[in-house]
């Protein structure tokens, strides 16, 4: 008797978790309001497009600009060496206004080697960086280099940046970098 009674409970237990597990699936589905991709070349052009936008928003600090990249969303993630910012305010706050316009008086992101990945409404784009800025503080250069990943999404208004993962150049020294 005990063991029927367990198992209609566990029973209960994962169809409500199969229910809630759809119908999140479903809400996400409708937030992000994806799109088909039909045309991988033309959806890899607008993606250059945007990791082009994104240099010039770093470049200017422009949370206007930003606000044209990135999907405006709790969801969103930027993951960088000095923190990990949930949400696109965070970002804007964090990144945007902190980091790039009150710490650098000046900056230049170059993007280069950019790889473009499209499978259906999500793509991805691999490329290394060279920063140039000066530090508002004492107007004191620095330069700097690295790698990136970025997400994107594509929804109703276009392909969206969702998450962005940057880091510094490989580690070359043995016992280094783990």
């Amino acid at each position: 008797m005990r063991s029927s009674v367990q198992f209609r409970k566990r029973s209960r237990f994962v169809l409500s978790l199969a229910t809630v597990l759809a119908l999140t699936l479903c809400s996400a589905a409708q937030q992000t309001q994806a799109v088909s991709s039909g045309d991988s070349k033309s959806d890899e052009d607008e993606i250059r497009r945007l990791v082009a936008s994104y240099a010039k928003s770093i470049d200017e600090a422009d949370l206007t600009l930003a606000a044209q990249i990135w999907l405006a969303s709790p969801d969103v993630s930027f993951i960088h060496p000095l923190g990990h910012e949930h949400g696109f305010d965070q970002i804007k706050q964090n990144v945007y206004k902190h980091l790039m316009g009150e710490t650098f008086s000046e900056r230049k992101l170059n993007p280069h080697d950019v790889v473009i990945r499209v499978h259906g409404d999500s793509g991805w784009v691999e490329f290394y960086w060279d920063f140039n800025a000066k530090v508002r503080k004492d107007g004191s250069p620095i330069t700097t280099h690295g790698r990136e990943t970025q997400v994107y999404w594509k929804t109703q208004d276009g392909w969206r940046l969702v998450h962005v993962h940057y880091s510094g150049l490989p580690v070359t020294q043995q016992r280094q970098g783990f």
